[in-house]
């Protein structure tokens, strides 16, 4: 499922690169999702991206972290591990915009693109099966999974309060909220694993 989201999610982006309609066609717009129902955008603008650089980002993460995923998925829960994963990504994918969705329900002008939130429920379901693997940041800088964890939840709610860039923060954070829980809500039990696991305990 990893390598058919990415090539669908690359291929797609790529064209949007050169078709500002498709683009805008595609790019999630709270208030045309609230006041024209165009409900498909809360998961359209997961498959195109600002850039070559926010694709490869984004997709680079997905690759690494989602492969773990599906073998988590296929040992616990079987012939449904598909359907969970897409799931995870497509429920990321939502809930990570649920706050945009009302705060920018009358702003017109307000628009996001990206799978972002959809990769960090990714990436924090990774972490919560296995709390103290490394993660690379930036490729070179080992950092526990589960200390990653925190620095990037803190971060992303700091940045989304002070709301001084164009990335969308709150989409990071919420996004990597519901992947950490997932697993529990799929298998309530899966919440000691994390414990023990979290203190080491065999």
């Amino acid at each position: 499922m990893t390598i058919i989201i990415i090539a669908i999610t690359a291929l797609v982006s790529i064209i949007a690169f050169n078709r500002p309609d498709l683009m805008d066609k595609l790019q999630f717009n709270a208030s045309k999702v609230v006041h024209k129902n165009e409900y498909y955008r809360l998961f359209s603008h997961g498959f195109v991206h600002a850039n070559w650089e926010h694709l490869i980002v984004n997709m680079i993460v997905l690759f690494s972290f989602g492969r773990a995923i599906e073998m988590y998925f296929e040992y616990g829960f079987g012939r449904m591990a598909n359907a969970y994963f897409l799931i995870l990504y497509f429920g990321g994918m939502l809930v990570s915009n649920a706050y945009a969705l009302y705060k920018h329900r009358n702003n017109y002008y307000y628009n996001a693109v990206g799978a972002s939130g959809a990769v960090s429920a990714v990436l924090f379901a990774a972490i919560f099966f296995e709390p103290w693997n490394k993660i690379y940041f930036f490729g070179v800088l080992p950092i526990p999974g589960i200390v990653f964890a925190g620095l990037y939840l803190a971060y992303s709610y700091y940045m989304g309060r002070k709301q001084n860039d164009n990335v969308a923060h709150d989409a990071h954070f919420l996004g990597a909220v519901f992947g950490f829980v997932f697993p529990i809500l799929l298998n309530s039990s899966l919440f000691q694993r994390f414990m023990d696991k979290l203190f080491m305990v065999i």
